[in-house]
């Protein structure tokens, strides 16, 4: 909707103090303010076409979100003022609040219909945010978060015509340049759909440059505008597809952008872990000089310096106080055996990161270029794929489903939705995923076994080592202590199995 729409609804609204009847919800992007006699103030709130509308019997029903929920018990009583800012896209409600059992103070509700920006948020009388539709966080807009707690902030001001008290001299601006356009970013109110609507009512073509003949049967067409904003069907409808695409994009752009800004991290830790090559032939050294001179060493040295025999350089060691020589020594190899195995996985795994990142590069550039109908079907095959559930979903051999939780909200779920009768996995004494076997009490076949533990190797700390062990269980021997974290557990009755943490094949 443009401003001078939301402007037409608005005017159609009784005059205020205006008794309400409470909140309806059809779906989750509709709430529904029942008012006075049978009118119904219909508000759907999300992307990209955002709608106010006055209507008889919207019907719905209870609310179906936790915002929705908030919206039902706090925006309740009169409605005591009704604002929008100049023409923007932006219409605040002030509610009176009401007197009962719990009471419902006053609070303001924030319709902002724009665009693919488009949210419904609820507000104290001094701006202060109770709640909204949608949650914009720094990492989504660092100029402007949306968030319960902080103040609302009102879109920057503006300077634009208003086309209710325009005059003819007032258009002189618009001379010179494309119509269409010098409308949109001159007048208030006005979107591509009213500027074309515009163009037609005066009988001019929207990309045509204004002359001074035309700017009476312009002002002629805003006043006619103002009093009716309703497009006609002969108008074009210019830029309605492209903000479409443009909504639609976003979100299939956002995940791959994560993705991409993932593989990129992941090759600096490939980079660190070449570079912690030298540290590792240092390491080793200091544990061979550290075992070559133990008899030399004071027990709860902090620091030691030998001769190296090769160099015959002097070389200062940190010590364990609490250690002995020897097992200090054994401290610096088993650090330069990992950092070995780092660069070994490193060299193994980069090549095939570069190509994945390489890939997912020209996956974007190709996102940006696709038509309407298969963004549509894009983001189709992506909500299914969420409604199946967190996680990644393989088939394991002999026919079993498997789940690898990703992060610590992905291993907590995965495991509190597991059956009791589940084969639980994780790599023993790393950070790493929670690997479920789906066998509902089944007895599962050492193949499938294998093929779920290299999961748990792979997708943990221990990625590209040898001979990992990770513990199974059956899922009832897991449980997460009082007060730990999503995803920290403790398990008993488990027995390990030694694998490969490396990719199964398949």
């Amino acid at each position: 909707m443009e401003g001078l729409q939301i402007a037409a609804v608005l005017r159609a609204l009784p005059e205020r103090p205006l008794p309400t009847r409470g909140w309806r919800f059809p779906a989750e992007d509709t709430a529904v303010l029942a008012l006075a006699g049978r009118r119904d103030l219909v508000l759907r709130y999300r992307p990209p076409s955002p709608e106010l509308a006055l209507t008889e019997d919207a019907g719905g029903g209870p609310p179906r979100t936790s915002f929705q929920k908030l919206l039902a018990v706090r925006a309740r009583g009169p409605l005591l003022r009704v604002e929008q800012l100049k023409l923007d896209r932006v219409v605040i409600f002030e509610f009176g609040g009401e007197e009962g059992f719990v009471d419902a103070p006053p609070v303001r509700l924030v319709f902002e219909l724009t665009g693919r920006n488009a949210n419904l948020i609820l507000t104290d009388l001094e701006g202060r945010i109770l709640g909204a539709d949608r949650v914009v966080t720094p990492e989504q807009n660092r100029y402007r978060q949306v968030r319960p707690g902080l103040f609302w902030a009102p879109p920057p001001p503006y300077d634009k015509i208003d086309p209710r008290t325009l005059e003819e001299d007032d258009l002189k601006p618009l001379l010179g340049r494309p119509l269409a356009r010098a409308l949109v970013q001159t007048v208030d109110g006005l979107g591509p759909r009213l500027a074309a609507e515009a163009a037609h009512r005066a009988g001019l073509e929207p990309d045509r440059s204004v002359r001074s003949e035309d700017l009476p049967q312009l002002r002629q067409a805003l006043a006619s505008l103002v009093d009716d904003p309703t497009p006609s069907r002969a108008a074009p409808a210019p830029g309605w597809r492209e903000e479409t695409e443009a909504a639609l994009r976003k979100p299939l752009l956002a995940a791959l952008q994560r993705r991409k800004k993932t593989l990129a991290r992941r090759l600096e830790d490939y980079a660190r872990a070449h570079a912690d090559l030298v540290k590792a032939e240092r390491w080793q050294r200091y544990g061979d000089l550290l075992l070559a001179y133990a008899h030399q060493i004071p027990g709860g040295a902090r620091q030691v310096e030998l001769e190296d025999w090769e160099s015959s350089e002097p070389v200062d060691i940190a010590l364990d106080p609490a250690l002995s020589p020897s097992e200090n020594a054994e401290r610096y190899y088993r650090r330069a055996k990992r950092a070995r195995a780092r660069a070994e996985r490193a060299e193994r795994e980069a090549p095939r990161t570069r190509r994945e990142l390489e890939a997912l590069e020209r996956e974007i550039e190709t996102v940006r270029k696709l038509p309407l109908a298969e963004l549509q079907r894009r983001l189709r095959e992506r909500r299914r794929h969420e409604t199946a559930g967190p996680g990644l979903r393989l088939e394991a051999p002999g026919g079993f489903e498997v789940w690898v939780g990703r992060n610590r909200k992905e291993n907590d779920w995965l495991t509190r939705s597991a059956h009791s009768g589940d084969v639980w996995m994780h790599a023993q004494g790393v950070p790493g995923s929670h690997v479920i076997v789906r066998a509902r009490g089944k007895p599962v076949p050492l193949e499938t076994l294998l093929f779920a533990a290299r999961l748990a190797a792979y997708h943990s700390r221990a990625r590209g080592e040898k001979n990992v062990p990770v513990d199974y269980t059956l899922k009832k021997h897991v449980w997460r202590p009082k007060g730990a974290a999503p995803g920290e557990v403790l398990y008993t009755q488990a027995k390990t199995l030694f694998v490969d943490a490396e990719a199964p094949e398949g």
